[in-house]
């Protein structure tokens, strides 16, 4: 099923990228009697959505772009850096509004008269756990509860909701940046380092894309991480009269006992703090799936959210401890010859890679994909953690320069690092694929990345059923 876009019967509505999300935004559309007019640059996903009935057009040309009400572009869809598509250059000259799905969605969402509760999570990192983990404590709650976005399925490919329910979102700055309606009962900011920089002209710009979704449409309630200056800009701009109280600020790396609402991590603790005293603390311990500072800020973000939605901390504390974890994000796969296989294959940049390196020690690293700016030169100071690396794909030749006398081999592909690595791996060694950079150079996505490299592990004799001791994580 479909959420049904109502917007725009009888007219003519590009869609232009025609995967997950471009497909799913046709078919909403068609099913709320608009004429979805699609174009994909690839001609394989041309031939997909002409096979289920949507009309073909080149929607560069501006004899097409004039018959448009609306063009709607996919997240992967460039719109202003590092150049436009020239499809929105059309757009923009035939006087066509450009939109996105996020920005459909909003809009399907205020035609339903169902009372929906939506709750939109952002950040450069950990944003798809702490969205995964919101919804395993819902549904543990017995909460009606959706998630999409950035994770599992595009938004308008969500069913229509029903009174009482609550839609979780994981949005990227690249759907936040061009969605028209963006109004989230909640928004979630996690943290912001550098990533998709010539996507947005340089970090402001991408600070600006993720700003969008607590200015655009005021949401009631602002979840806000205050470890890095750009959370505490925005948990500042949001302070004021009456407008303090919707802030619930959340840190790993401060205790914030103030007179608002809070949630910190205090040692192994989370802590709610409000109204100048503790209502809550919950061990972290007793939760193997959110060790780490990284989840811990997760679990923060969580639990605020949780309680802004009006769960308490008995329901909460069961479901944080009984949550298996995110595939592809710090997933332990088992043992291999007594040697930990982890599948951070998610962290595609030099920040996410930090956090599986802080985890471990005596690690075997494979690292390298399609590198993003600065490459792995940031995690120079956790080089002294890593017996050796395992360098594949386009980047591996300026991840060596910046590995410099740190022990490394090139090895070009995944399956010639995890042979290389695991012939010289020790018991109590710790394999760990955490790329620091994009799939796109040999895979079509992270998640493909790290299915080949369990599938790889798997050859090998992989002991799924092993249960390695959480104590080697520290």
């Amino acid at each position: 099923m479909v959420i049904p876009v109502r917007s725009y019967p009888g007219a003519r509505v590009g869609v232009l990228g025609l995967g997950r999300s471009g497909l799913a935004t046709a078919r909403a559309l068609a099913a709320g009697d608009a004429t979805p007019v699609c174009w994909d640059d690839g001609e394989a996903a041309r031939e997909a959505a002409a096979g289920e009935g949507f009309e073909i057009a080149d929607l560069s040309r501006a004899r097409e772009a004039g018959t448009l009400a609306r063009l709607i572009v996919s997240p992967g869809i460039p719109h202003l850096y590092p150049q436009p598509h020239s499809a929105v250059v059309a757009a923009w000259e035939a006087g066509v509004p450009v939109d996105n799905d996020v920005g459909l969605l909003f809009q399907a969402l205020g035609a339903t008269g169902a009372e929906v509760r939506t709750v939109a999570i952002t950040g450069s990192n950990g944003k798809s756990t702490t969205t995964a983990l919101l919804t395993h404590i819902l549904k543990a709650a017995g909460r009606p509860v959706q998630m999409g976005g950035n994770i599992g399925r595009a938004v308008l490919d969500l069913d229509p909701p029903a009174d009482g329910e609550t839609i979780v979102l994981e949005l990227s700055s690249y759907q936040t940046e061009l969605a028209r309606a963006l109004a989230p009962e909640i928004a979630v900011f996690l943290n912001l380092s550098a990533d998709h920089l010539d996507r947005h002209g340089g970090m402001g710009g991408y600070f600006a894309a993720k700003r969008r979704l607590f200015e655009a449409g005021a949401p009631e309630r602002l979840v806000i991480g205050v470890d890095d200056d750009h959370g505490r800009f925005l948990a500042n701009g949001a302070l004021g009269g009456e407008e303090g109280s919707a802030v619930i600020e959340i840190a790993t790396s401060r205790r914030l006992r103030g007179e608002g609402w809070s949630v910190f991590m205090n040692k192994r603790f989370l802590t709610e703090w409000r109204k100048g005293k503790q209502v809550a603390a919950v061990d972290m311990t007793a939760a193997p799936a959110l060790l780490g500072t990284h989840n811990h800020q997760n679990a923060c973000a969580a639990w605020a959210i949780a309680r802004a939605l009006g769960l308490g901390p008995r329901v909460i504390e069961p479901a944080l401890a009984s949550f298996p974890g995110l595939a592809h994000r710090m997933e332990r796969l088992g043992l291999v010859v007594g040697v930990l296989c982890v599948n951070d294959s998610k962290a595609t940049n030099a920040d996410a890679a930090e956090k599986a390196l802080l985890s471990y020690e005596n690690i075997r690293w494979i690292a390298g994909g399609r590198a993003k700016a600065g490459g792995i030169a940031p995690l120079a100071p956790l080089f002294e953690r890593v017996a050796k690396t395992y360098l594949i794909g386009e980047a591996a030749d300026d991840f060596a320069g910046q590995l410099g006398k740190a022990p490394h081999a090139l090895c070009g592909t995944l399956e010639a690092a995890v042979t290389a690595a695991l012939a010289e791996a020790k018991p109590g060694e710790v394999l760990l694929l955490s790329p620091a950079a994009a799939s796109f150079d040999q895979f079509a996505s992270f998640e493909a990345r790290g299915d080949a490299f369990r599938a790889l592990l798997q050859a090998r004799g992989l002991d799924k059923r092993a249960n390695p001791n959480t104590e080697d994580a520290r």
